[in-house]
């Protein structure tokens, strides 16, 4: 019995070697291993034999914590330039 189509119901998570998650992060090769390596927030990644591999997922929690809204210098100038209006 052959299947006519596959449906997938939850969303796939693929594990990642760094060449493939250079473009889809749009970091560098040199970029990600240096974050790998980083003491604060290291990148998370399985390293089976001699390939490294990162789960898309885990990439994406890893990423939030750079998360910025706005420009937080910009906002302290001008609230202080307010201020001394």
């Amino acid at each position: 019995m052959l299947a006519e189509r596959v449906v997938v119901s939850t969303p796939l998570d693929p594990f990642l070697p760094l060449k493939a998650l250079a473009p889809y992060s749009g970091l560098s090769v040199r970029t990600l291993r240096a974050h790998l390596e980083d003491p604060d927030h290291p990148l998370p990644c399985y390293r089976i034999g001699g390939k490294i591999l990162v789960r898309r997922s885990e990439f994406d929690t890893w990423a939030t914590r750079y998360r910025q809204v706005g420009n937080p210098d910009v906002d302290r100038i001008i609230s202080n330039v307010l201020k001394d209006l």
